[in-house]
C-alpha cells in the first residue's frame, strides 16, 4: 500500500469582476477496494457555498454557489490516498468470456446498456474496420486481444499534450494521427464498443512512479483511461495512452459513458465575453 498526496488547483483570472454561475466539481477520488480515501478537502475563493451529491454513475459531484462577484476564482483540493492496485493484476475471466467472440449474459447486456454502443458518428465504419483488423481470427484470447487495442493506439497514434478544451472524436483522431490521453481513451473505448465490449471512461489522475525514472505520458495532470467489463474478472483498466494494463498508477476520480460527463471544474460567469483572460490547472501528486 502507497500512501499519496493529491493537489489540483484551478485559477480563472478576469479582466474585471464578474458574477459566477453555479460550478460543478468532480475532484474527489472514487474509493474502492484498492484505493482508501484517507482525507479530502475542496476550497474555493470567492467565497462559496458547497454541496455534495452523487451522479448516476456514483461519482461524487459538488456544486459550489457564488454570492460575490470577483476578478479572480481558485478552486483547491487536496486528497490523501492509499492506494494498493497490483502493479501485475492477474485476472480471473470466466470461462465463457476467455475466447473472442463470446456474449454477456442477458443481465449483463442490460445492465451495461450504452456502455456497448458506440458514442460517435462512423459513418463509413473507418474505426469498426481498424478495430476488427487487430482481432487475430474468428476464435482469439480476450485479453490479449484487448492489450493489442490498447497498444495498437500509441503505435498508430503520435502523443500530442493539448491544452485546448474538449475531445476529438475517434474518427478525427485516426484522420490527425495525432491526440492526448483523453482522445487516446476516447478511441480505445469505441474501438472497444464497436467489438462488443462494454466499456467505460474514466477520468483521474496518473502517479508517475517509474523505478527506472522514465516519465509515464501524462504524469502531472489530469489523465484518461478506460475500463472493460469482463466476466468474472469484473473491470479491467487500459491505459492506451502508457500501454498499461491494470490500475497500479491511477488513481480514479469519475466513471463515466462519454469523456465530457468528467470535467473535473465546469461551469460560467456573467459579463463580457472578453473578461476571461485564461484559466490554469495545476495538479500534483506525491508520495
Amino acid at each position: 500500500m502507497t500512501i499519496l498526496g493529491i493537489h489540483h488547483r484551478t485559477t480563472y483570472r478576469y479582466r474585471e469582476a464578474v458574477a459566477f454561475g453555479p460550478h460543478r466539481l468532480m475532484l474527489r477520488p472514487r474509493e474502492s477496494w484498492d484505493l482508501q480515501l484517507i482525507g479530502f478537502e475542496v476550497t474555493v475563493q470567492p467565497t462559496a457555498q458547497v454541496t455534495w451529491a452523487q451522479d448516476v454513475w456514483g461519482n461524487t459531484v459538488a456544486t459550489a454557489t457564488f454570492q460575490s462577484m470577483h476578478d479572480t476564482m481558485v478552486i483547491d483540493s487536496m486528497a490523501q490516498i492509499e492506494l494498493g492496485a497490483a502493479a501485475w493484476p492477474i485476472f480471473e475471466i470466466a470461462a465463457s468470456a476467455i475466447v473472442y467472440p463470446f456474449e454477456y449474459s442477458q443481465d449483463e447486456r442490460v445492465d451495461l446498456g450504452a456502455l456497448t454502443s458506440q458514442q460517435y458518428p462512423d459513418p463509413d465504419g473507418r474505426l469498426a474496420e481498424w478495430a476488427q483488423a487487430i482481432v487475430r481470427g474468428p476464435a482469439t484470447d480476450t485479453l490479449s486481444l484487448l492489450k493489442d487495442l490498447s497498444a495498437s493506439i500509441p503505435k498508430a497514434i503520435q502523443y500530442q499534450d493539448r491544452e485546448e478544451e474538449g475531445t476529438q472524436t475517434p474518427v478525427e483522431t485516426l484522420a490527425r494521427g495525432r491526440g492526448s490521453c483523453r482522445d487516446f481513451a476516447v478511441l480505445f473505448a469505441e474501438a472497444a464498443r464497436s467489438l462488443g465490449f462494454g466499456t467505460r471512461i474514466v477520468s483521474g489522475y496518473l502517479r508517475d512512479a517509474d523505478p527506472a525514472g522514465v516519465r509515464s505520458v501524462g504524469a502531472g495532470a489530469t489523465h484518461a483511461w478506460a475500463e472493460v467489463y469482463l466476466p468474472g474478472a469484473g473491470w479491467i483498466t487500459f491505459d492506451p495512452t502508457n500501454c498499461s494494463v491494470g490500475g497500479a498508477n491511477l488513481i480514479p476520480v469519475a466513471v463515466v459513458r462519454d469523456i465530457r460527463q468528467a470535467v473535473p471544474v465546469a461551469g460560467s460567469f456573467i459579463g463580457p465575453s472578453v473578461a476571461l483572460v485564461g484559466m490554469t490547472v495545476e495538479v500534483t501528486v506525491t508520495a
